[in-house]
């Protein structure tokens, strides 16, 4: 347990189940102090019941941006400082890319993107006149290569990543740090209830099954395994701007990688005619 010099202060979005719970009950195990925000503040009472001196439950949908910034100030007001601010809300969206309707498209990236945006323009103020702080961002390895019938939950990774990776060189002259989370398959509720899914079109069947095979073969972490590394991170002077969880993650990456530079190799003699 750190030592009351040493404990931070978290504030988490989507504490009330997968990732951020773990990561929640994580931290309050080790005697840090944390703002834990769930859409359903119920959800969270057991910790409040736990841990009565050190968390502080608030409710928020991350769609809210003007709750966002509400909540970011109330944790601040009652906790005093922000350590460790995580980006954590957001659902996931199967369906291929004809399959997805406009209002669907919509609500998944005002969720997974713009809430994230909200959190950190929120947040941003607090860590700068501090002149400390660590933003975690969950994406996915999902955000580092994409699935069929997974387009809009992948293009909104691929969104906080570029958002990341841009904040983290706009923020290194004030003392924050920024690192970007990208989970392979665990053994969260990602396929129950933190998921949607569009109306099918059975053209697209063939594609469907693709993607589920591939995943089918690809064993589901156990999400309370991730809690470790997350704290180490928190901890850590000069953490990564980017880290993959789960050992199967870096295989399918690296693969995914070599194949478009070995495209971009092929076709420079194209490319280098655009000059």
């Amino acid at each position: 347990m750190p030592s009351p010099e040493q404990s931070k202060t978290w504030f988490v979005t989507g504490s009330s189940r997968g990732f951020g719970r773990h990561w929640v009950e994580a931290a309050l195990a080790r005697g840090d102090r944390v703002a834990a925000t769930a859409r359903d503040v119920a959800d969270l009472a057991d910790l409040v019941e736990r841990y009565p001196q050190t968390v502080v439950a608030l409710p928020l949908d991350v769609t809210d941006r003007a709750a966002v910034f509400a909540a970011v100030e109330e944790a601040r007001s009652r906790l005093g400082r922000i350590d460790v601010v995580v980006s954590n809300a957001g659902y996931g969206l199967f369906g291929a890319i004809e399959e997805v309707s406009e209002a669907d498209a919509r609500k998944q990236i005002d969720t997974n993107v713009f809430g994230a945006i909200s959190l950190i323009q929120a947040a941003m103020p607090v860590l700068r006149a501090q002149g400390s702080g660590h933003v975690l961002i969950t994406s996915s390895f999902g955000g580092l290569m994409n699935f069929a019938t997974a387009g809009l939950y992948g293009a909104t990774k691929f969104a906080l990543e570029a958002i990341g990776e841009a904040l983290a060189l706009e923020t290194q002259d004030f003392g924050i740090k920024v690192t970007l989370i990208e989970p392979a398959a665990y053994d969260t509720d990602f396929n129950g209830s933190s998921s949607a899914s569009a109306d099918q079109i059975s053209a697209y069947d063939k594609a469907r099954k693709r993607t589920m095979k591939v995943f089918e073969q690809m064993p589901l972490g156990d999400p309370r395994h991730t809690s470790d590394a997350i704290l180490q991170l928190a901890d850590m002077d000069q953490p990564p701007l980017r880290i993959l969880l789960g050992q199967y993650a870096l295989p399918m990456v690296r693969k995914a990688y070599a194949e478009k530079l070995d495209t971009w190799e092929r076709w420079s003699s194209l490319s280098d005619t655009a000059q």
